[in-house]
């Protein structure tokens, strides 16, 4: 979703609701580092900004082994989930957060809430 809102796609303007009426939204370095793998290359200080006004959740052990066993867990039941997902959802989840995707069916994982933002707005 940050690309749509760097983009100033429909996600930008519910991003700037969100902020107006609650703690800024959390990202992770795993977020961090999609939106600068598919960022353009005039948007570095539109991007510096944008992840300056969010608040970031780390990434400890404790994600790590949440994201790991949701991947294994998942891969025997013949359900391929990718590492970074794993690891958005599981920072999203140990914040006790929303987690705020234009693919919901990606983050299937248990006690995870997902929030269903259209893409290409």
């Amino acid at each position: 979703m940050l690309i749509e809102v760097l983009r100033e796609r429909e996600a930008a303007q519910r991003l700037r609701e969100l902020r107006a009426t609650e703690p800024p939204p959390l990202i992770c370095a795993v977020n961090v580092e999609e939106l600068w793998r598919g960022a353009r290359p005039r948007e570095g200080d539109v991007i510096r900004r944008l992840i300056g006004a969010l608040r970031t959740v780390p990434l400890t052990a404790r994600e790590g082994e949440l994201a790991g066993s949701w991947r294994r867990d998942f891969a025997a039941r013949g359900v391929t989930l990718s590492q970074s997902d794993c690891l958005i959802a599981a920072a999203a989840f140990s914040a006790g957060a929303r987690l705020a995707t234009g693919n919901p069916n990606d983050f299937p994982m248990p006690g995870l809430e997902v929030e269903h933002w259209p893409a290409g707005g």
